[in-house]
């Protein structure tokens, strides 16, 4: 189930981010991001030694990711030189049976819905107008990919991000979504799992920092 999860995940964070569609390697999957501090990332929906290290070994560009469904201590053990594992980027990969709740915004704040480019974007505005919080998701079939769900710190412990997820749920089950799919922070991870979420693998975020090894600065997951 990992490996159709992550690769569930891959497919939908390349739309949601407007990236070129991932690409199929004999590793697994690589996403063109085209940022300085994200060149590219492979996705390597089976995971095991051989893969990291094709995968690996393969990249020549800094800042070049990979995006692992396995425990950070291990797979550092397999990265060559000029590889860190990055705990500030490691997250979760999580999935939920979709259901339909009709959830109401919070009192004080409104709510808006619009899809663009095969993404549909939530936002929750305050009285005054300015964001307090969102999220947002691409469809594919029978699962959807939720992405970037973000309350702003003045209005956090108000149920804002609960009541994103919920209402992207509801829109997903409504365009015919069965499954959700998702990366999750740590901070994130707590929330889901609220809303009945299930973290299956961690995801273990490797950055090519050649930089850092001329330094002396090879970093180590925790």
């Amino acid at each position: 189930m990992i490996p159709e999860l992550a690769r569930t995940w891959a497919f939908g964070w390349a739309i949601s981010r407007h990236t070129p569609t991932a690409v199929a390697k004999p590793w697994g999957l690589y996403i063109e991001v085209g940022r300085p501090d994200q060149v590219g990332r492979h996705v390597l929906p089976d995971a095991h030694e051989l893969t990291v290290r094709e995968a690996a070994t393969s990249v020549t560009v800094p800042h070049t990711w990979l995006k692992v469904p396995r425990e950070p201590s291990e797979v550092a053990r397999w990265l060559p030189d000029g590889w860190v594992v990055d705990a500030d980027e490691t997250g979760h990969l999580m999935a939920a049976d979709l259901r339909t709740t009709a959830p109401t915004a919070p009192e004080g704040y409104t709510v808006s819905m619009e899809t663009r480019d095969g993404v549909t974007y939530v936002q929750l505005h305050d009285v005054a107008g300015e964001l307090a919080a969102q999220g947002q998701m691409a469809v594919l079939g029978q699962a959807t990919v939720i992405d970037r769900v973000i309350t702003e710190q003045a209005h956090r412990r108000r149920g804002l991000g609960a009541f994103v997820m919920r209402t992207l749920a509801d829109r997903a089950v409504a365009d015919g979504a069965t499954l959700g799919v998702l990366g999750a922070t740590d901070e994130g991870r707590a929330l889901y799992e609220r809303l009945d979420w299930k973290a299956y693998a961690p995801l273990a975020a490797c950055i090519y920092r050649p930089e850092d090894l001329s330094r002396g600065l090879v970093e180590t997951s925790r």
